[in-house]
């Protein structure tokens, strides 16, 4: 029978793999549609309905994950590194950093002549997205320093 200890650890290490996996995933789609954005400045992007549908199911997924683990799974140190708690540090900030880079490249770009914006119900679902995309590299990013703080050498610090 497995300790609350045990249990803890791998519900923690089964969560914080599936937020990694939710983010790798979301960059790999997400990175093409940016690219086309910033190449195409003012011009208004096509996007797959499947698409979009993808990148809210992953989103919504990484949002689970964030979440239970907030409520129920204590973060604990596997071990002690000042150096891999400077390595979660930054990756937290990349992973910040990428979600604001995407924030401002859509919402302060070229925007497209008038009359080709698309309807406004459109606009709110498309913009709902983007934040929910986000608020997920935000919460990443704070699970990441959670981690990188309880990794930490206490005698280091």
């Amino acid at each position: 029978m497995m300790t609350d200890r045990r249990k803890n650890a791998l519900a923690y290490g089964s969560l914080i793999v599936l937020q990694s996996l939710a983010v790798a995933f979301l960059l790999r789609v997400i990175f093409p549609i940016f690219y086309a954005v910033v190449t195409h400045l003012g011009e208004r992007q096509q996007v797959p309905v499947s698409t979009l549908l993808t990148i809210l199911a992953v989103a919504l997924l990484l949002q689970a994950s964030y979440w239970t683990r907030m409520r129920w799974v204590e973060v604990r140190a596997p071990f002690h590194s000042i150096f891999v708690s400077h390595l979660l540090s930054f990756a937290a900030r990349l992973a910040f950093l990428f979600g604001g880079v995407l924030f401002s490249t859509i919402f302060f770009r070229h925007l497209p002549e008038s009359n080709t914006l698309p309807p406004l119900g459109h606009t709110v679902l498309q913009g709902a997205l983007i934040l929910l995309v986000l608020f997920s590299f935000f919460c990443y990013s704070v699970e990441l320093e959670r981690l990188a703080k309880a990794i930490e050498d206490p005698a280091e610090t």
